[in-house]
């Protein structure tokens, strides 16, 4: 979006026209367009007032029915936070006894608007004047929230009364790839690390995918899932940090967040064994944390192999940071073998979940031609070194399920050869 678009959008009629919208359809927009520009509104103000339509539609799924009343921009919406973790890291503000914030990349003011909704004063910069255009509509609700045009670095925080920093740098190089060289981050971040002689209360949201290398030296590292989903990683320092330095994984699933913590590189490696009668897959932000060891401590479990994410037990042990499955086979893989198992049991309709093997699944599903009206779930991984098939059922209420695996022949077939 550009200034004369906001303008646009921030007119009276263009308020009144995106107020107006029907919800967003790709497949009514081009007719919808005609129809407006026929109707004698300004054709850029027509596809200022669409695109911004487009992107509340897209940003639903990270603020609900907020998105209603915001405004976007792409880059802005593909950085923001969700609300819900957003309301997360306000928390840690608010636990912290902090009053005001900084938050020195605001963007289109996801974080600021968590931060002042818990009735915490926020200071919110970004270096685009477009942007901090937007972010001072979406915080228009909020009396706590200060926006700025400018460069967040410059501030003068202790002129600025700012007990606590807040800052989501755009990991991209000069050539506009991803990066996580951290010198290529706008702004870098031994430049934002280095906030932390002026604020000891510093909190930095970075990319999942960051390597555990670059976490620094005294940063609680908490990554953070929603729905299964690895959105991000907090690098959270002093009074933000009050479980100490080390990882850590949040995972947020249907409403209600779990943490689990405890992860150093001093861990003590879980054991690795034979399938047992359950199989726990670890979410996916504990695994980026490297948590999968505590995982099986806590199941009082065992790996499968020692560089593969799964985690077997022979005793249910319910968990709130990994779908439990039951084993009812255990099967070398072999396509001409599975697909005669599946056909024997009438699978016509099968999940394929995989790790530690090239097989792709679409591929799978095509070559064994499935023919049934039987549902089965089959996890490909490796165990002891070898490939192996689990065929596996959910366990919708871990504190409901039976023991035991199912004995291939008392389900209608006869036991497959090694």
């Amino acid at each position: 979006m550009d200034a004369a678009s906001l303008s646009l959008l921030l007119s009276e009629q263009g308020w009144a026209l995106l107020t107006a919208l029907p919800p967003y359809d790709e497949q009514r927009v081009m007719a919808l367009s005609t129809r407006l520009q026929a109707e004698g509104l300004d054709p850029a103000l027509v596809a200022a007032a669409l695109t911004q339509s487009r992107l509340r539609a897209r940003a639903r799924t990270k603020f609900g029915d907020f998105a209603d009343g915001m405004l976007f921009t792409p880059a802005g919406l593909e950085q923001a936070t969700r609300l819900p973790v957003a309301a997360h890291h306000a928390r840690r503000y608010l636990a912290a006894g902090l009053t005001r914030v900084a938050d020195l990349t605001t963007g289109i003011g996801a974080d600021a608007m968590a931060l002042a909704g818990v009735g915490i004063q926020v200071l919110a910069v970004d270096l685009d004047e477009v942007t901090a255009a937007v972010a001072t509509v979406n915080l228009r609700h909020f009396p706590e929230a200060q926006v700025r045009h400018g460069d967040g670095l410059q501030l003068d925080l202790t002129a600025e009364g700012v007990d606590g920093v807040y800052a989501d740098p755009a990991r991209r190089s000069a050539a506009g790839r991803r990066s996580w060289e951290p010198t290529d981050w706008t702004p870098p971040l031994d430049a934002l690390l280095a906030l932390r002689d002026r604020v000891p209360a510093v909190g930095l949201k970075l990319g999942p995918g960051l390597p555990h290398r670059l976490v620094p030296d005294g940063a609680l590292a908490q990554w953070v899932s929603v729905d299964g989903d690895v959105v991000e990683v907090g690098l959270w320092f002093g009074p933000l940090a009050p479980e100490g330095p080390g990882r850590s994984a949040l995972v947020l699933r249907d409403g209600r967040a779990h943490t689990l913590a405890g992860g150093t590189d001093d861990d003590e490696r879980p054991p690795v064994g034979a399938v047992g009668t359950y199989l726990y897959e670890p979410d996916g932000a504990v695994i980026r944390a490297g948590l999968v060891g505590t995982v099986a401590q806590g199941l009082n479990g065992r790996l499968l192999d020692p560089t593969i994410a799964y985690v077997t037990a022979d005793r249910l042990v319910p968990s709130d940071v990994a779908t439990t499955y039951r084993v009812l086979d255990d099967l070398p893989f072999g396509v001409k073998r599975l697909r005669t198992y599946l056909r024997e049991r009438g699978v016509g309709r099968l999940t394929v979940k995989k790790r530690g093997t090239a097989v792709t699944p679409e591929q799978l599903r095509g070559q064994l031609d499935l023919r049934g009206d039987a549902e089965a779930t089959v996890v490909l991984t490796r165990v002891g070194g070898s490939q192996r098939v689990l065929l596996v059922e959910p366990v919708a209420d871990p504190t409901a399920a039976t023991t035991g695996r199912s004995d291939p022949a008392a389900s209608g077939g006869e036991p497959e050869e090694p």
